[in-house]
């Protein structure tokens, strides 16, 4: 577990040996002048699509169209999956000064893809972080033990919310297999008793892709079963539903959900909404984000 004063500013990680925590990317910008305050917390989930040079769809294209997205929505946390690198850094200089990042990559180095959290060091300052590995072997950095394609990771913060008399709640990203459906199953179990072993007392939003259909699949109803609510089905008001994959293609209404925010049940959802913006048949990403407002409690 590590926490904000001991945090390496350098950009990159040490892919190291097992059981070793990896030391994870991290944002350099400082903060600036504070927008204003409420109580509410806007919370988006996002898988970039990794940036390739690849036309159609490569990161040069969609890049301004992400960060148009990113500055008009103007989330406070943004749960992100598959963002390499130098494509995190390029979200982190278009959202602007006062945001600053936290990810790792899923085998331990910084040429992988990350499950970054960005939030708005205006309204949310770090005190704790971790990441660990979705496996038996969760602190070895890399270990994939449940026959996933690929490894998969858990980003966590525990956060203070400055715009709310410094009340904490912890924020859990990562992005589930999209293969292995044991894997799947496996990680929703890991991360409910990860979530377990933390403050309870605390609320807690679980952002992610987790290649899954909300309400059609077991890793769901393992997380529910954790103690965690969907915030579309507890939103107060919803927008329209879209599948959250679209991969360039047209828009699927009331389409399966694998891009999920849940939380903790004593956190109220204002709204819910999948966020179809595009500028002239350009999607910033293949995932359509989805978006909770909350009040923590």
């Amino acid at each position: 577990m590590g926490n904000t004063t001991s945090m390496t500013r350098r950009m990159g990680m040490r892919s190291a040996v097992a059981t070793v925590l990896a030391v994870p990317l991290l944002g350099t910008v400082p903060a600036s002048a504070a927008k204003p305050r409420t109580r509410r917390l806007e919370v988006m989930t996002f898988n970039l699509r990794f940036a390739s040079t690849t036309e159609p769809n490569s990161w040069a294209a969609r890049r301004p169209v992400m960060r148009e997205l990113l500055r008009r929505e103007a989330p406070d946390v943004i749960g992100t999956q598959e963002g390499l690198y130098q494509q995190l850094l390029d979200i982190h200089s278009d959202l602007g000064p006062h945001w600053d990042w936290i990810g790792t990559g899923r085998e331990g180095g910084s040429h992988d893809e990350a499950v970054a959290i960005f939030y708005d060091t205006r309204r949310l300052a770090p005190t704790e972080h971790d990441t660990f590995w979705l496996s038996d072997t969760p602190r070895v950095i890399g270990s994939n033990t449940w026959g996933a394609r690929l490894p998969r990771v858990v980003t966590w913060i525990r956060f203070s919310d400055l715009h709310n008399r410094g009340r904490e709640f912890y924020v859990l990203n990562t992005h589930f297999d999209h293969v292995s459906q044991y894997a799947r199953v496996r990680s929703a179990s890991l991360i409910g008793d990860r979530i377990a072993e933390l403050d309870r007392s605390l609320p807690f939003v679980v952002t992610g892709d987790f290649n899954a259909a909300a309400h059609k699949n077991e890793a769901y109803d393992t997380l529910l079963g954790a103690g965690l609510v969907d915030t579309w089905d507890t939103a107060a008001e919803r927008g329209r539903l879209y599948a959250t994959f679209h991969g360039y293609q047209p828009l699927t209404p009331d389409g399966d959900r694998i891009d999920w925010i849940l939380t903790t049940p004593g956190v109220t959802t204002h709204r819910a909404s999948v966020n179809t913006f595009e500028r002239d048949g350009q999607f910033p990403s293949d995932h359509l984000p989805v978006q909770a407002s909350l009040t923590l409690g």
